[in-house]
């Protein structure tokens, strides 16, 4: 009976203390900013869009993939909206294998509109090798696979600080208060001024984060504007229907106490 009470308080003990640490996770707070995308009419904004993905380009494109998207998607409604020739262009800035040839032979030509983004690297293994065994994982819907969404990843890209006193890292690892277990093995992509918008804008961390996270959105969410037409449409159906459906009712009700 002993024996039977001790290991009861023992898992008594390990439940609380993963109910705390949990709690203790959960506690940790975002960075809020106005994301234009949010709620029934939200609607992405072009501008940030065409500069996340420059953001991405520039900066995330030489480890992390986006292997959903293709070219012609840059120039598609509801996305970034660039011109047909300025996706083109785009494209053809980017070298990718094709072939066989006539000749059997696999040849080197610039990508198409059709083409899926090109790869960083040939493999996974590739990529771990280049990376110190990690793996930069694909940012196609990246929004979609890391709870907190949005919030989380636009705080992780400011979340890099120096590490708390008694905590060491190993090499090659870096602290950020906002990285599950605090330890990451991508050291901060962002800096002021890192790049040059072509629209002007001023490249600050806090702006580079907000407009590659608004363009992971789109890539993890291409429908979103459409999907929020159509729940729009729906509830205007919805409340005109209840508007008709009362009124009938209505008058079905009148006859029936008249009669009596």
């Amino acid at each position: 009976m002993k024996s039977f009470l001790k290991i009861f308080s023992i898992l008594i003990f390990l439940g609380c203390s993963l109910n705390f640490y949990s709690s203790a996770a959960e506690k940790v707070e975002y960075l809020k900013t106005d994301w234009s995308f949010k709620g029934l009419f939200g609607k992405f904004d072009r501008g940030s869009l065409q500069r996340g993905y420059q953001v991405y380009t520039e900066v995330c494109a030489s480890c992390h993939s986006m292997k959903y998207l293709s070219y012609r998607n840059l120039a598609e409604d509801g996305g970034p909206e660039f011109s047909v020739a300025e996706a083109k262009a785009i494209a053809a800035s980017f070298d990718v294998t094709d072939g066989p040839n006539a000749d059997g032979e696999m040849f080197i030509r610039p990508a198409k509109l059709s083409d899926k983004f090109v790869m960083p690297y040939e493999n996974i293994k590739a990529a771990q090798a280049a990376n110190g065994g990690a793996y930069p994982p694909d940012m196609s819907v990246l929004v979609k696979a890391r709870g907190g969404g949005v919030d989380y990843i636009y705080s992780l890209l400011q979340g890099y600080e120096e590490a708390p006193s008694g905590i060491t890292l190993d090499d090659g690892v870096y602290y950020n208060k906002y990285m599950y277990g605090n330890n990451i093995k991508m050291s901060a992509p962002l800096s002021d001024d890192l790049i040059e918008y072509g629209d002007g804008t001023k490249a600050t961390v806090e702006q580079m984060s907000k407009d590659v996270t608004t363009f992971l959105m789109w890539a993890a969410e291409p429908h979103l504007e459409s999907r929020h037409r159509m729940g729009f449409k729906a509830i205007v159906y919805l409340i005109i229907l209840t508007i008709l459906v009362y009124f009938s009712m209505k008058k079905i009700w009148s006859r029936v106490e008249s009669e009596v």
